[in-house]
């Protein structure tokens, strides 16, 4: 597929709404709109100002909303360091052919950037590819930074024996790196993280057999945790609905997991149903322990989730992303156009956040940085 590259982008600066959160409940303040085509961001406490800084900014990378429309920037959203690259990978792309069935695409996105010696991080121009995925990958989703590649997850087709993890090492063939739990097929692999003992933690949820691609499910929507040194795969975490994204604190000692319950794959909503982040502790021996509500969506629900190095959660949502801090108190909202369903952090303060037709780079403060990389 030819590659497309988008240069001479502009750098906006991101407008700051102060809200006090008592006049907001109270209904005496009128809630902030989002724009249709710029990122803005709520700030509840001065926290929050912390890690966005006093002049945060924002770039339209990509957008496909004027012409194909596809949604090729919704998952993954994985970021090289050593190559300033980005992938992420599409929603559902409908066949336009009756032969063909629906499809996956994965993009790479290389980053061009101006002088960094002279402190300027913006991206000027993009270089962005569209790529089947490699075989074995089928209907990737999401996706984390694993040796000098990354671990996808393949979600499976309608065919007994697809899905699972996937490790994509940089200009060679992918490696299966588990497949199934003790025989029997996962239902379609979501999200992934990866512990500093190497250990991968990772959630099942329906959604493939709901939007028509997947087997029926085999399993319960699971949450599992697979040591490619031993081979030991055990089942962390049962009686979610639908888990989604899963993420560690800096010190590793919770992982907290999304549950989408609210949404199916069909697309049907139930408001009743969770929109929610669990906490859960990590117990020595690889077990969970200690469920509790961390925090629910205040608009739509959380989807992808990362920590900062402060250990403040952000969670992609309806109204874009929504952050928290340790003790589940909602700090700040960067409001972006359409809401998220993932993201990552870059170099120096900067976030990529996957809008489906729009992929935008936010600049926060120098100093916030992800925990998963720490750049």
């Amino acid at each position: 597929m030819a590659a497309v590259t988008n240069a001479d982008i502009p750098v906006v600066p991101t407008t700051i709404h102060v809200v006090n959160r008592i006049e907001e409940s109270s209904g005496r303040s009128k809630p902030v709109q989002a724009s249709k085509d710029q990122i803005a961001v709520i700030q509840y406490t001065d926290a929050f100002a912390d890690l966005t800084g006093p002049s945060p900014t924002h770039s339209l990378l990509l957008s496909t909303s004027t012409s194909s429309k596809n949604p090729f920037f919704h998952e993954a959203c994985v970021f090289l360091p050593a190559h300033d690259e980005l992938y992420t990978t599409s929603n559902l792309l409908q066949s336009t052919s009756s032969s063909n069935f629906p499809t996956i695409l994965i993009s790479r996105v290389k980053l061009l950037r101006t002088d960094r010696l002279s402190g300027d991080n913006n991206v000027h121009t993009v270089e962005w590819a569209k790529m089947r995925p490699p075989p074995g990958i089928d209907m990737p989703n999401g996706g984390v930074n694993y040796k000098d590649g990354i671990l996808f997850c393949a979600q499976g087709t309608a065919q007994v024996g697809t899905g699972g993890l996937y490790y994509m090492p940089r200009g060679k063939p992918p490696q299966a790196l588990v497949k199934n739990f003790h025989g029997r097929d996962f239902n379609s692999v979501n999200d992934v993280v990866v512990a500093k003992d190497g250990s991968i933690w990772f959630t099942d949820p329906c959604y493939g057999f709901e939007q028509d691609f997947r087997q029926k499910p085999r399993l319960p929507c699971h949450v599992y945790r697979f040591d490619p040194d031993t081979g030991d795969l055990r089942v962390v975490a049962d009686g979610l609905g639908r888990p989604n994204g899963i993420a560690f604190s800096p010190d590793e000692k919770i992982v907290y997991i999304t549950d989408t319950d609210h949404i199916h794959g069909d697309g049907s909503k139930d408001p009743l149903r969770a929109s929610t982040i669990y906490a859960f502790d990590v117990i020595p021996g690889s077990f969970l322990a200690n469920k509790r509500v961390f925090a629910f969506a205040a608009v739509g629900f959380p989807d992808g989730i990362k920590c900062d190095v402060y250990g403040n959660v952000y969670s992609g949502c309806g109204d874009g992303v929504e952050v928290w801090n340790t003790a589940g108190s909602l700090i700040g909202r960067i409001l972006v156009p359409g809401g998220v369903a993932n993201f990552c952090f870059g170099k120096d303060g900067e976030m990529f956040l996957c809008a489906e037709q729009n992929l935008w780079r936010l600049q926060l403060a120098r100093q916030t940085k992800g925990a998963l990389l720490g750049i």
